[in-house]
């Protein structure tokens, strides 16, 4: 009988095995499958190089189970076979090994790095379906392993302690400064895992060993539990098409050896290594002596701080932000739309009208309608410093994945544009680029929250930045739903998740209104109620019937129908002035939309709001 994975890790170095998914691919097998079900349908193949990695040396052997939970298997029509396929992994591994080796149930992390909006009770029942599964197979631990964030490791720890006293290894996947994506040091996530039951903690994927070097040489004191190491192969290539990983397995016998002399007690890899790989690594290790590490081998000698305050003379010095306005008095902003050419002259005529009649904002859309515009961060910076108004960008979940949306908010920040509204966006496929892809990596809720966490200094990667920015973040509302109480439900998440304040979509029903007004009463964050005059009965018919998110009174579309030209423009602000009377009753936030860049439109109703209320600044 085996010692207790714990026991022998007191005495000895264990050799982790390699990958699996990247091995399978560069056997010949295509991406786009779920690899998982191979225990089902090709279990000879995964026995194989279970198989060929013991032979090279490895001792703790995991099985092919990383995304074998609910979630993922269901992407594949597999939702039915989650038991089966984790019971199965155990098994294959464990024939296909010998009895020395350790097998343990692999687990990886089902938000994966991203911020899916997904409830602990979700995940919970995702995890504990998976690791009953492994447990009654009977493997000899539970590996959690390419965990982002400290809170989805701690929930998937809790489910295993609850039901089995079992070597569980957690490992984290980070870069080299060794802070989670929920923004913990490493440092701190190791104790509290320990607290919580852990055995191994460690690192794999996302890095090469330099990257897994730099962060354990980055954790300041002890590291109290065995420490696990499972580097991916350095950075891929696309070489004649396919996928080639630089890393060799000379480079990996030597890193092997930097890791124990750092303390590891299990060594592996991750993404794009192989047998060879470990082979290599297993005969560095052989009759290994460990030696104190010199100083000036260390790659990273002190914790970085995790913040570093921002320039505080600016803050300092910065002008109220429009949440400060509307606390005080009636706020006006006004939204210009940017143009679908290279004509900028009438939008910044647009801009100049409405700073000199004071609107407090110029709000600038991000390809509504799936309709491509110019650029609204080149606008704000050119309204900014060339008008002298102050501009507030939307930001469409639709365009960008989250590097682009990381880099769109810190190219913000470097323009000193720190308003912000933060949108879904309108389907690609109903705009004039319909085979464009919508992207969606976040939802609204989670970009409101990662901007929020820029604003503690934080990278979505959970990284730190240096310094903090300081978004003043937005959401959007739309009141002009049958059930007004499940819409408030859902806008009071949105304020959980961090807004400052709330933007409505164009409201045309003066009770309707007065609805908003009391359902909303109890929120703490300031509303903006939308108003839109409209341009011509065609236009309100349009927005009727063909626009999300818009709905227009009989009596409304009685008085436009057959108006067009400056006759219908004439009354769309006349209407919009009677909405507005009720409107400034209960809001002091009011959100004016520009109709077709007749902006001469918003100007006569920023002027009329001033006039109604005597909030006219000087």
């Amino acid at each position: 009988m085996k010692p207790d994975l714990r026991e022998a890790l007191r005495t000895r170095i264990l050799t982790g095995d390699g990958a699996m998914g990247t091995y399978l691919y560069g056997m010949g097998f295509p991406v786009g499958v779920s690899y998982e079900e191979f225990n089902l349908l090709r279990p000879d193949v995964i026995a194989d190089v279970h198989r060929r990695y013991y032979e090279a040396g490895a001792r703790v052997i995991e099985t092919n189970t990383f995304s074998a939970n609910l979630m993922s298997l269901t992407h594949y029509g597999l939702d039915g076979e989650v038991e089966a396929i984790n019971r199965a992994g155990v098994q294959i591994a464990r024939d296909a090994v010998g009895s020395d080796a350790y097998v343990v149930g692999a687990v990886g992390s089902i938000r994966a790095g991203k911020r899916k909006n997904m409830s602990p009770q979700q995940l919970d029942g995702l995890f504990q379906q998976q690791i009953d599964a492994l447990l009654g197979a009977g493997a000899d631990g539970i590996l959690l392993e390419t965990f982002y964030d400290l809170e989805e490791a701690l929930l998937a720890l809790r489910i295993v302690r609850k039901q089995s006293k079992l070597p569980v290894l957690c490992q984290f996947a980070v870069e080299k400064e060794a802070v989670t994506l929920d923004g913990q040091p490493i440092a701190v996530a190791f104790d509290r895992l320990m607290e919580e039951g852990a055995d191994v903690v460690g690192f794999n994927c996302r890095s090469g060993p330099n990257g897994i070097l730099r962060a354990i040489d980055s954790i300041s004191g002890e590291i109290k539990l065995p420490l696990s190491v499972f580097p991916n192969a350095g950075i891929p290539d696309y070489v004649d098409g396919k996928y080639q990983y630089t890393s060799t397995p000379e480079y990996f016998a030597e890193s092997a050896l930097k890791f124990a002399d750092r303390g590891a007690r299990i060594i592996g890899g991750c993404c794009g290594t192989t047998p060879e790989h470990i082979a290599a690594i297993a005969a560095a290790l052989n009759g290994y002596e460990p030696k104190p590490v010199d100083p000036s081998e260390l790659l990273y000698t002190v914790q970085p701080e995790r913040v570093v305050i921002r320039d505080t003379e600016r803050a300092k010095h910065a002008e109220p932000t429009i949440v400060d306005l509307v606390k005080e008095r009636h706020t006006v902003i006004v939204e210009l739309d940017p143009p679908r050419d290279l004509d900028i002259n009438k939008f910044m005529e647009g801009a100049r009208a409405l700073k000199s009649i004071k609107a407090d904002a110029v709000t600038m859309a991000d390809n509504s309608l799936a309709v491509t515009r110019m650029s609204n961060i080149a606008l704000a910076s050119l309204v900014q410093h060339q008008v002298g108004i102050r501009p507030l960008v939307h930001i469409a979940c639709r365009d960008r994945n989250l590097i682009g949306t990381q880099s769109h908010m810190m190219g913000l920040d470097a323009l000193g544009i720190d308003h912000v509204l933060a949108v879904t966006g309108d389907p690609a496929r109903f705009g004039d680029l319909p085979d464009s892809s919508s992207v969606y990596d976040l939802t609204s809720f989670e970009m409101i929250r990662m901007i929020k966490q820029l604003n503690e200094g934080v990278a979505f990667s959970g990284k730190t930045l240096k310094q903090k920015a300081n978004f003043i973040t937005g959401a959007a509302f739309n009141p002009n739903v049958k059930y007004l109480d499940k819409a408030i439900t859902r806008l009071e998440r949105k304020i959980e998740t961090g807004s400052d304040y709330i933007m409505t979509q164009p409201v045309y029903d003066k009770e309707l209104i007065v609805r908003i007004a009391e359902a909303t009463k109890h929120l703490s964050v300031p509303i903006f109620i939308g108003i839109m005059p409209l341009a011509s009965g065609r236009n309100a018919e349009y927005l009727h019937n063909e626009v999300p998110g818009i709905q227009l009174s009989d009596e409304v579309r009685r008085r436009m129908a057959g108006l067009e030209g400056e006759a219908g423009r004439a009354e769309g602000v006349r209407i919009a002035e009677e909405l507005l009377d009720t409107a400034l009753e209960y809001f002091k936030g009011i959100y004016l939309i520009t109709p077709f860049m007749f902006y001469d439109m918003t100007v006569k109703l920023t002027d009329y709001v001033w006039r109604k209320t005597g909030s006219l600044t000087s």
